[in-house]
């Protein structure tokens, strides 16, 4: 017997602007309980001490997840100068201090040295696997964790503003895998001095920006009416980075029962996509998502199947 699934199967996209002292988890939780939704997640981990763009992905958006997850984000934040934490930010234990504060002449001139291709070694303090164990759960019990380098890309960083001696804020843009503690650390170093972050705030993640979330405390106004549909993003809205292509009704059923099509034919009612070999593609029917897919072998196979 078929197990009965708790809630409303709803679908799409939803920004929540995260408040500070949350986990991300918490935020999905509140979600799922708040709109009585069958299944959530969220596209991307923000810690408790960072606010900011947090997608949250309902129904049969979690199959869309990773795209989110692999796309650009950016960040605003402020970094103090002066002391260094076991953390990176302001919630660990001071380990140096620096009478050293640079001047805003000097912040502009280093910035371009962590623009591109850069080496970073991630805060001990991280979600990474050592091991098979999270960094962080190693760190907090005393033992020395050793951190590979690894390259990240840092698309645009600029400072917006340094207010007194002490502190800077700044805006970055980058790829994911960056780690915006170890970037405000590694800057302090460059000026000789040392620092930590003291405010963190993404303001986009993927498709999704600022602008479009929503707080937590308006959830509740959405309910299930109207007001959910217009607050909602369409699935697709994560997919935007790969083509779009349509296919007939026949062609959709045949799709959604894990069947194949063939790819020329539908690229002859899709010419303006230049699709190659292995490249993973939205299917759509009647502007609804069909699946995704991938094209092999002069077909159009799925990948994962979209069942609205």
């Amino acid at each position: 017997m078929a197990r009965v699934k708790k809630g409303v199967p709803i679908h799409g996209w939803l920004v929540i602007d995260k408040p500070l002292g949350l986990s991300s988890s918490s935020v999905v939780g509140i979600v799922k309980r708040e709109l009585n939704a069958q299944k959530a997640g969220h596209a991307g981990t923000l810690d408790p001490l960072a606010s900011g763009v947090l997608p949250i992905a309902l129904g049969e958006a979690t199959k869309t997840v990773s795209f989110v997850m692999n796309g650009a984000k950016a960040y605003r934040f402020s970094v103090k100068w002066g002391i260094a934490t076991n953390t990176d930010d302001g919630e660990g234990e001071v380990i140096e201090t620096s009478d050293k504060r640079p001047s805003a002449e000097e912040i502009e001139k280093a910035l371009p040295q962590f623009i591109g291709h850069i080496s970073q070694v991630p805060p001990a303090y991280s979600a990474i696997k050592i091991g098979g164990q999270r960094a962080y759960k190693l760190a907090r019990g005393g033992e020395v964790v050793e951190m590979a380098p690894r390259e990240v890309i840092i698309d645009d960083f600029k400072l917006v503003s340094a207010p007194d001696p002490d502190g800077a804020t700044f805006e970055v843009s980058c790829q994911k895998g960056t780690y915006i503690r170890a970037l405000a650390r590694d800057l302090a170093l460059s000026l000789g001095t040392c620092g930590h972050v003291s405010y963190l705030r993404r303001i986009k993640s993927g498709p999704f920006a600022e602008k479009d979330a929503i707080s937590l405390d308006s959830l509740g106004s959405l309910g299930h009416s109207a007001a959910l549909e217009t607050g909602l993003t369409p699935i697709e809205t994560a997919l935007d980075d790969i083509p779009a292509l349509a296919l007939t009704e026949t062609e959709a059923g045949i799709m959604h029962q894990g069947g194949f099509v063939d790819l020329g034919l539908v690229l002859e009612r899709n010419p303006e996509h230049i699709v190659v070999e292995g490249q993973t593609v939205l299917a759509m029917s009647n502007a609804k998502p069909v699946a995704l897919a991938r094209t092999v072998s002069k077909q159009l196979r799925p990948v994962r199947v979209f069942n609205l």
